[in-house]
């Protein structure tokens, strides 16, 4: 062969190696559930894929499906995770929550959970039946101030992986006495990345200790912003007014029954992660005016290994 044929022959094969450097990756199938946010007593809007921008490193990414989450759509796992910290004028407030339990429409599963000295104990198992769940929450009798992160990372990760939603309300002050001032929740952010990889929205309801009047009101707001990072971080809301207890419940349970009425399951193709797998930032977005949507803020995207697998099932229906 003479240099000519050599050298198209290097050039062909430098193009081929840059085509497959540059061609699209496989598309991996992934989901998500959106809720819609605050609609101050307007009727909220029915939405279509037609609606939504979603994009993954300001790309857009293809809407293969948007499924209401109501009717034979609606199956929910509720777990109510109570911090046994949080013991400051308990007894009206669970009055309010066990009537929240009782409200659940049939296609809700409740279960009952505590945080005791830092460490998972769980009560009673989602069950659809309201009596045994209501007779598994009891007040917090108090314990060793510690945090409450871990148990719900523990929670989120022993969660069943099936098709239903999945939501924890979690009552609790949010501290942690092991966190450094000033530095990043190591805690916190586990249990972000366990309820963001196992698609677990997380409500909380900040409740102080009986000591709170006395306590480093640093510390009790370190809390509350630790509250409200995990909640919006998975997808969810925080809910506190001031360092104290909350007059009521009744309004922000009434705040959380509105936004799991009114949520989709988002299905799309996204570019595949490194490796096995990881969470990755996806952002969604509507066109429609004025309307708020509530989404985690990073979502599991399988590996190009993955990349032929099928995708798990949405959540909404009860296998």
């Amino acid at each position: 062969m003479g240099k000519a044929p050599i050298f198209i022959a290097l050039v062909s094969a430098c193009s081929l190696a840059v085509w497959a450097q540059n061609a699209p990756p496989t598309a991996v199938p992934a989901q998500m559930v959106v809720t819609l946010g605050h609609h101050y007593g307007h009727v909220p809007p029915v939405l279509t894929k037609n609606d939504l921008i979603v994009q993954q490193e300001h790309a857009p990414l293809t809407i293969t499906n948007l499924t209401p989450l109501r009717g034979d759509q609606a199956a929910l796992e509720l777990f109510v995770l109570v911090d046994h910290c949080s013991t400051c004028e308990a007894t009206s407030k669970f009055e309010e929550l066990r009537k929240f339990i009782a409200s659940q429409p049939s296609s809700t599963v409740v279960g009952v959970a505590y945080i005791k000295d830092g460490w998972l104990e769980i009560a009673q198992q989602p069950t659809p039946d309201r009596d045994r769940a209501i007779q598994s929450l009891s007040l917090p009798a108090g314990s060793k101030p510690s945090g409450p992160f871990g148990a719900l990372a523990d929670l989120a990760k022993g969660w069943k992986q099936d098709s239903c939603r999945h939501v924890v309300l979690m009552i609790s002050n949010g501290m942690d006495p092991a966190a450094a001032e000033g530095q990043q929740d190591s805690s916190a952010e586990a249990a972000i990345d366990a309820a963001q990889h196992a698609g677990v929205t997380v409500y909380a309801i900040y409740h102080p200790s009986a000591d709170y009047a006395t306590a480093d009101y640093s510390k009790i707001y370190s809390g509350q912003v630790l509250l409200a990072h995990v909640a919006v971080e998975s997808g969810g809301e925080a809910y506190f007014l001031g360092f104290g207890p909350l007059p009521s419940l009744a309004p922000f349970l009434a705040d959380i029954t509105d936004h799991l009425a009114n949520q989709y399951s988002l299905e799309f193709l996204a570019n595949p992660a490194d490796g096995p797998g990881a969470l990755e930032q996806i952002s969604v977005s509507s066109q429609i005016p004025d309307l708020e949507l509530m989404t985690p803020a990073r979502v599991w995207i399988a590996g190009r290994n993955r990349a032929n697998q099928k995708a798990v099932a949405s959540p909404g229906k009860r296998p």
